[in-house]
């Protein structure tokens, strides 16, 4: 009889640092970048210095982020612009790769396939878009989600993305699966980088708090808390 047991899935790659998986999949030399919802904009800024890229206009919605951004020391090649990618204020074919780091889900629901037609309109014809979002998984995905759980804004976006495909907007051209290290020194480094966010307010009630203090404390060890993220990145063209 024939065996009809599936193989093993392969197991997901642990992807320590995402800038290795950018220049794996995206033609950096010389590009003109979007880094939409940028952050503290650490990969935009990893990105010039080590002269990766063309260019980056690094866009923050939030403005109190925006403002730490422009305090920092400069750098040539590097640009901030306050602004969402749903209303993103540069002409057509302004860029040759968009990226996105965990903000997609972050665009209101009702935006979602706007940000699509800006990111579209604002690519170069062949122009690619890189999207990674956290997967709705996981221990920490499951302390988080006591106080913030992003489950629909996350299913969301990832709909989004399969609109824009089916639509011919943006053409799918790759989907990768990986895990993502996740540390944290104790609690209250957890507090400021994941609570004490100045783009969504967190206020925890005390029972809140307590259990999410409980779970995190379980996976403390001589050298804090160590998680892994499930993370997909989703690699799309626009038609040439």
């Amino acid at each position: 009889m024939m065996d009809r047991t599936p193989p093993p899935a392969a197991p997901t790659p642990l992807v320590a640092d995402e800038l290795d998986l950018l220049r794996s999949l995206l033609p950096l030399a010389g590009a003109r970048v979007a880094d939409l919802g940028c952050g503290d904009a650490q990969m935009s800024r990893r990105l010039v210095a080590r002269g990766l890229v063309g260019s980056v206009a690094a866009l923050e919605v939030d403005a109190r982020q925006h403002a730490k951004n422009l305090a920092a020391a400069p750098l040539a090649g590097l640009d901030f612009v306050l602004a969402g990618a749903d209303e993103i204020p540069f002409p057509d074919a302004s860029f040759d790769i968009a990226l996105m780091f965990k903000s997609l889900h972050h665009v209101p629901g009702e935006r979602l396939d706007t940000a699509m037609a800006e990111i579209a309109r604002v690519l170069a014809p062949g122009g690619l878009l890189y999207v990674s979002e956290p997967v709705f998984a996981g221990a920490f995905n499951e302390i988080v989600r006591l106080f913030h759980d992003e489950e629909a804004v996350r299913a969301a976006a990832l709909a989004a993305l399969r609109r824009a495909g089916s639509a011919g907007l943006l053409e799918p051209v790759d989907e990768r699966h990986f895990d993502a290290p996740l540390a944290f020194r104790d609690f209250g480094d957890f507090l400021d980088r994941i609570v004490r966010v100045t783009h969504t307010d967190h206020s925890l009630a005390a029972g809140t708090l307590a259990e999410v203090r409980r779970r995190f404390e379980a996976h403390l060890g001589e050298d804090g808390a160590r998680f892994v993220r499930p993370m997909r990145a989703n690699l799309l063209r626009r038609p040439a």
